[in-house]
């Protein structure tokens, strides 16, 4: 295949419970290339492994069906390739649900490729006591481990792509590296050449979020304003052969792509503009800027790159005990005082029973939940206000007994109590580690409709 002179992609979602109907618009009338659904957190992966761990046939993104349902068709007539993160903790299932979607669309001769490779647990484990001297907290939490997934660079997407894949869906994928992909795929970019891969990086993180590029974070009115932001469009990316990339949306949305939500995206998680480190180069930012070139149409320039690194960064998930949580809202007068008393019912009755000071978090949502203040009663004597209670345990039943606590005020006092919420979720942590590139090994797999 020879390569293209400009192709158009487009940002399909930016986490996985993102909107499905601003990629439908990009399908039917952003005349894109390829559509990119970026739907995988680090929590996301585990929790999908945890899926996994009960039924086999799951542990692909909650969402993904419907988003192909919805999809599908119109991608598929409008020539639109699809590239996706969504297959979590099981991409072969999700290959297979797509396939079935298709089929029962009449949609023959489609090929769906799934990206695997990047399930790192049983390496993990077989070499945890040569890891254990750079990462001693493996020593503690070996026992708990649940989900060990590399982050793989945008290489066998590339080669799904170059197999005549309609479909490339992955698990757990550095997220430019999505965008990235197509870009080598179409025009045939060494994946050598880091000035080029840095370019491509570029383009994939200020896409991997969506709507945030469209004013999603940006709005904060009055001072920035974003029109129509209801019917936020998604972005698109006009990239040439050279690495040069216009940023624009589809017509007749809303949102606002410009010089500022661009400049803001860029610095979206980016803890060192000269070193963005990716599976597929060390991105250099430090150099870029933004120009306007139309309405609704930004130039980015001046990103370059440097040599991939030798490892590979892996997110290690493991069980680390249960939150346990209680709300109940308390209104009219001399609401303050009355839910203040009532954190301090629960507080003690907690500690009492044995749970630790330091693993309970009590507050008055409207007044301290997220800015903290050192006198609560310095507030404007609120009307209305809910207090929240929650805390970690080792055991389901300790944390199940916060929010029990917290119900238990409607009879026991302060007065006036009302809307009693309580919840009891698994804790999934998080260790992050390098492994040596290598200890990963990609592997691809096509079905056919």
């Amino acid at each position: 295949m020879s390569a293209r002179e400009s192709l158009r992609i487009g940002a399909g979602a930016g986490f996985s419970g993102d909107r499905i109907d601003p990629a439908l618009v990009l399908a039917e009338r952003g005349n894109v290339d390829f559509l990119v659904f970026e739907c995988l957190a680090e929590r996301t992966i585990a929790l999908a492994q945890l899926e996994k761990l009960k039924d086999p046939a799951k542990g692909f993104d909650p969402r993904l069906e419907e988003r192909m349902e919805a999809l599908l068709a119109t991608c598929r007539e409008r020539g639109v390739r699809i590239i996706t993160n969504s297959g979590a903790a099981n991409p072969l299932a999700g290959a297979g649900a797509i396939a079935d979607i298709a089929r029962s669309q009449g949609l023959r001769g489609m090929k769906v490729a799934a990206v695997t490779g990047d399930d790192v647990l049983e390496h993990v484990r077989e070499h945890a006591q040569e890891y254990k001297r750079e990462y001693p907290e493996l020593a503690t939490i070996e026992d708990r481990i649940i989900a060990a997934n590399a982050y793989l660079g945008a290489e066998p997407i590339v080669q799904a792509l170059d197999g005549g894949a309609d479909i490339a869906i992955t698990g757990r994928v550095a997220d430019p590296a999505l965008f990235l992909a197509p870009l080598v795929h179409a025009f045939r970019w060494p994946m050598d050449d880091w000035p080029l891969m840095g370019k491509g990086i570029l383009v994939g993180h200020l896409l991997e979020c969506a709507g945030q590029l469209t004013g999603g974070y940006f709005a904060d009115p009055p001072r920035c304003e974003v029109p129509k932001i209801a019917d936020l469009g998604f972005p698109i990316a006009e990239v040439s052969a050279g690495g040069s990339a216009i940023f624009t949306k589809a017509p007749r949305t809303g949102g606002l792509l410009s010089v500022a939500t661009c400049t803001q995206q860029l610095l979206y998680e980016v803890h060192d503009p000269h070193r963005y480190v990716t599976p597929d180069v060390v991105a250099d930012f430090s150099a870029v800027q933004f120009s306007a070139a139309g309405p609704n149409r930004v130039l980015a320039a001046g990103a370059t790159g440097a040599r991939r690194p030798d490892s590979l960064k892996v997110v290690v998930a493991y069980l680390d005990g249960y939150i346990g949580e209680g709300q109940l809202s308390y209104a009219g007068p001399n609401a303050l005082p009355r839910a203040q008393l009532a954190l301090e019912i629960v507080l003690h009755r907690l500690k009492r029973a044995g749970m630790s000071e330091q693993e309970l978090r009590g507050e008055l949502i409207g007044v301290n939940s997220v800015v903290q203040t050192a006198n609560v009663t310095a507030a404007s004597d609120p009307r209305e206000l809910r207090i929240r209670i929650a805390g970690r345990a080792r055991s389901q039943r300790d944390a199940a007994r916060i929010g029990d606590e917290v119900e238990a005020l409607y009879t026991n006092g302060p007065a006036g109590g009302g809307g009693a919420a309580k919840s009891v979720r698994e804790v999934i942590a998080l260790l992050p580690m390098l492994i040596p590139r290598d200890s990963a090994s990609p592997r691809i797999t096509i079905t056919e409709t």
